[in-house]
């Protein structure tokens, strides 16, 4: 395996920066949408199981399908990442709708009237206030919503779409078990990695977690 990883270096340094960025702009994106949706599914209850039946509904698509009529869809080409980081902004939007939600309404009644008791109102209350008190639980579906993506990511190597999931299939086409291996190892290790920022985020994000944990 390290001789493969020698001779392959500069290979498998460009395919791991892409599954970077096909893994956490996806993220990103399906993020930002999440947090209006998840807050008028907690606001107005009547809309919470429709929205978050619907963005479910997303999750069931299977991915290689998706991937292969975005296209279609978009007027993009195949290899296009274009088609990639929309079609698993869909799938984390699907994950973290509910999860936004459920955040939200973790929420004590008494903490939001004491801060419109103090001023806050509508988006500042959301923003100082509601979505801090939150971050736990909206973490813990980012966390959810990350590996999927590192998995996922590798299912577009089935179409060309260069990332460690090329190792997969060039593996299973030469029949060599090397470049399986250090595929396996290489989305293990970046799933790892994200997971470990998203906890330290979390961590500088709810500083009063920590003073709680403090004896």
């Amino acid at each position: 395996m390290l001789s493969y990883i020698s001779d392959n270096a500069s290979t498998l340094l460009r395919w791991t920066g892409w599954h970077v960025v096909l893994s956490l702009a996806p993220l990103f994106i399906g993020l930002a949408l999440a947090l209006p949706i998840g807050w008028l599914a907690n606001r107005y209850r009547l809309v919470y199981a429709p929205l978050v039946a619907v963005t479910g509904l997303l999750y069931t698509i299977p991915s290689l399908a998706l991937f292969v009529f975005m296209p279609l869809i978009l007027g993009t080409q195949i290899l296009s990442p274009v088609n990639i980081i929309i079609a698993l902004s869909l799938y984390t939007l699907a994950l973290l709708v509910r999860t936004v939600a459920d955040g939200l309404a973790s929420v004590p009644d008494d903490v939001t009237q004491a801060a419109t008791a103090m001023g806050y109102k509508g988006l500042g209350r959301l923003i100082r206030v509601e979505l801090p008190i939150a971050v736990p639980v909206i973490a813990a579906g980012v966390r959810v919503a990350t590996v999927s993506n590192v998995s996922l990511v590798s299912v577009a190597a089935i179409i060309g779409v260069p990332q460690l999931g090329q190792l997969f299939t060039s593996g299973f086409q030469l029949q060599y078990y090397t470049p399986i291996g250090l595929g396996i190892i290489g989305c293990v290790i970046l799933a790892l990695v994200f997971d470990a920022i998203i906890l330290g985020v979390t961590k500088v994000l709810t500083p009063w977690r920590r003073q709680e944990a403090t004896p």
